[in-house]
């Protein structure tokens, strides 16, 4: 594992948040698993004395990031499909209340996995594009007839290219490197563009009310945005910030039973066997517990 400076204000200079839980040090591929259950599971989790951002450190190299998430599979995912396509029906629905309708306009999902955002969007009118680094779950996408181009900003088949919306659905808080992501996607942009991303926010209530045990707290997770923070490193990168909140999701009651489940055993098992004796496992819920947001970020005009 190797260690890092401050990803938003470049310092050396921080203080232990929370000490590391992982069970060793070696790369297990599983753990970057959208659906992977390892809730409480990370590396030493550190706070910038001078900016405040939250990140892990030390943390793996961007070779064993960048292969793990190339190598990961998810049938899991493929369960929740139902609960994924309610929830980016509802992020679109957003989304265009500041863009505006596809119109045959151009957008890219970074980190599409299985393309759900961009069948959502292209049905919606969007030229819809996305890149996924999963060889998995870019060839899932491949096999829907979808614009899902394996790999990741650099990929090649991007070169040149540019787009009027650009989106990152829980994909920030992964990369080795966010403040040069969100360059590229400013790059990838045409001006007046949108950037629209979602994360988890560390400075939510329920994060400080949970304390080390926020179930965020994740081996995959390298980065632990709040709003703040977050429009600092849009800003620093010519983004003007148009809009930041709260932001939640849609899942299946049962695959909530199971989160449950992975976070506190015994509460667990008593919500699934509730869930299971009413058989409503595929119900889809809302949830919002005020933790997660989106931020809509604009490339200004000339």
């Amino acid at each position: 594992m190797i260690s890092v400076t401050c990803n938003l204000c470049g310092r050396d200079d921080w203080h232990v948040r929370y000490p590391a839980t992982m069970n060793g040090r070696s790369l297990n591929v599983d753990v970057f698993r959208c659906t992977s259950p390892g809730y409480g599971h990370h590396a030493q989790i550190v706070q910038c004395n001078h900016c405040g951002f939250v990140y892990a450190n030390p943390r793996w190299s961007v070779e064993e990031l960048i292969g793990a998430y190339e190598a990961v599979e998810d049938a899991t995912y493929l369960t929740e499909r139902e609960g994924r396509e309610l929830t980016f029906s509802k992020h679109l629905q957003a989304l265009e209340k500041h863009t505006g309708p596809g119109n045959g306009r151009s957008l890219l999902d970074i980190g599409a996995y299985i393309g759900v955002f961009v069948e959502a969007a292209a049905a919606s009118g969007w030229d819809a594009w996305g890149v996924e680094p999963s060889a998995w779950a870019a060839a899932e996408a491949q096999k829907q007839g979808l614009n899902v181009i394996q790999g990741t900003q650099d990929a090649p088949e991007l070169n040149g290219r540019t787009f009027d919306a650009v989106t990152m659905w829980d994909v920030i808080e992964h990369v080795d490197d966010p403040n040069s992501e969100i360059a590229k996607a400013y790059h990838l942009l045409n001006p007046g563009g949108w950037l629209v991303l979602h994360t988890m926010d560390v400075d939510s209530l329920a994060a400080r009310l949970m304390g080390s045990r926020w179930p965020w707290y994740m081996d995959m997770h390298l980065y632990y945005f709040s709003q703040k923070t977050l429009a600092d490193m849009l800003v620093k990168n010519g983004f003007e910030v148009v809009w930041s909140g709260a932001q939640g999701r849609y899942l299946r009651l049962g695959y909530v039973a199971t989160r449950v489940q992975a976070w506190n055993s015994f509460l667990g098992r008593l919500v699934t066997g509730v869930v299971k004796g009413l058989r409503l496992q595929k119900l889809p819920i809302p949830i919002n517990f005020g933790d997660l947001f989106t931020v809509y970020a604009r490339r200004p005009l000339p």
